[in-house]
């Protein structure tokens, strides 16, 4: 039996929806604010400072492998409901989480792993959700966009202190901004222009030293109607280390709005 541990986005629903499909057993560890599973037979709503109840779960169902999947917001870390397991971790939680979202996240897996519960990569099942290198729309990069590409490309692999950021915007070879704990939307928010249309891309590569069985950077519709609301040309992604939502609908969107989806 899988455990998977669900956050937010639509990803975890297009795992839910395999699994179901190849009649594998599972449970759900919901960590989702509005508890989205909660119909689910095998979900389990859980506060992410149970540790005691959430290894109690795994154990009791034998499941000695868990997968994450979705955006777990990080919450205030001195209001959370601890259970004693959660009293005992919580100072490597508090110190990993000051270093930032990557770091939180792998030492949840150390703690995982310490119980004899293994992390496997989010698109076990889902393989035909990340993008391999090369161009997905019938527009490509021309001279000045691959310039921006280099740009953003170097920045993000300069980020050693940053390791919540997945993007970069950059446009006309000028860094716009940096993703930072917001997320992509609230990047994208900060990038609109007036002055310039069909200029910049989005660069969104994994955060940097990150535990690659994990929190993947993600791209769906949803992103490319904030691109081109910010007025972007097009987005970038790394190969085989993405996550490509709702694939048909932003081939389309893109080609339609002249928006190309490049892979590195």
């Amino acid at each position: 039996m899988i455990g998977l541990i669900f956050g937010e986005t639509s990803f975890p629903k297009e795992i839910l929806r395999k699994i179901k499909k190849r009649k594998s057993k599972y449970l759900i560890i919901d960590l989702t604010r509005s508890k989205v599973f909660k119909k689910d037979r095998y979900s389990y709503a859980v506060s992410i400072g149970q540790f005691g109840k959430i290894i109690n779960i795994l154990k009791m169902n034998s499941c000695n492998k868990v997968l994450f999947a979705g955006r777990v917001k990080k919450p205030n870390l001195y209001k959370l409901r601890l259970d004693i397991k959660g009293i005992y971790y919580m100072p490597r939680i508090i110190k990993s989480s000051k270093l930032g979202d990557a770091a939180l996240l792998k030492e949840i897996i150390k703690i995982l792993n310490k119980e004899k519960i293994k992390t496997i990569s989010s698109l076990t099942y889902n393989p035909e959700l990340t993008l391999k290198k090369g161009n997905y729309s019938k527009l490509k990069p021309n001279k000045k966009d691959k310039e921006d590409i280099i740009k953003g490309i170097k920045i993000l692999n300069r980020l050693g202190k940053y390791t919540f950021s997945q993007g970069t915007v950059v446009r006309n070879n000028k860094v716009i901004a940096i993703e930072g704990k917001g997320g992509t939307q609230k990047l994208l928010q900060r990038c609109k222009s007036k002055k310039f249309r069909s200029r910049g891309v989005l660069v969104k590569f994994p955060k940097k030293k990150q535990d690659l069985r994990i929190d993947l950077p993600t791209v769906g519709l949803k992103t490319f109607l904030q691109c081109k609301s910010a007025g972007l040309k097009g987005v970038v992604l790394k190969s085989n280390r993405n996550v490509f939502l709702d694939r048909k609908k932003c081939i389309k969107f893109a080609n339609k709005n002249k928006m190309f989806i490049t892979v590195k």
